[in-house]
């Protein structure tokens, strides 16, 4: 299972993405609200029905962490101390992290990304602390994964996809989108 969290103010585009290539390739993904509530406004005021509270998440069943970017979004998640202990849980022991966009900052504050190689929104370089900016669309190190930006919210999706399920999981949901 992989987890996607839903905070007030996040990229609409980098959650909503994440969530339909992972579910064609047969992951079962959830969106996770960090309100309290199951409705989560998005950043450009589209209003998305999160799967389950943050609250109700097995994190033992979870394969996977990811977080969608956007402004006041990542901010949110970085700020939610719940969450922020369930990914330094997962960073020592080595389960897997995916951030997009401005959301990097959130494993910069948590200290995962010391001599790491990432990569995050073009002028937020300072907020990867410790990290190694790539400026590359998708960076993979070890068991953190970080993408650019909504542009590119596929190709992070898919390279998740690579990550779980392999390089011909991948090229098969690519193919069904006529990605490649």
């Amino acid at each position: 299972m992989v987890y996607i969290h839903l905070a007030t103010g996040f990229e609409e585009v980098e959650a909503l993405t994440a969530a339909d290539i992972l579910r064609r390739a047969g992951i079962d993904a959830k969106m996770v609200s960090m309100t309290g509530e199951r409705l989560v406004c998005g950043a450009h005021g589209m209003e998305i029905m999160a799967d389950l509270l943050f609250e109700d998440a097995d994190y033992d069943a979870c394969e996977m962490i990811v977080l969608p970017g956007g402004l006041p979004g990542a901010t949110n998640l970085e700020a939610h101390k719940g969450l922020t202990d369930r990914i330094r849980e997962f960073d020592a022991c080595g389960k897997k992290l995916a951030a997009i966009c401005a959301a990097p900052l959130v494993f910069g504050s948590c200290g995962l990304l010391n001599g790491k190689r990432a990569t995050i929104y073009p002028g937020m370089e300072e907020h990867l602390k410790g990290g190694v900016p790539t400026g590359s669309s998708v960076t993979v190190d070890g068991n953190i994964i970080t993408g650019k930006g909504p542009a590119l919210a596929m190709e992070f999706a898919l390279s998740l996809v690579e990550e779980l399920r392999g390089r011909g999981a991948r090229d098969e949901v690519a193919a069904g989108l006529l990605f490649e």
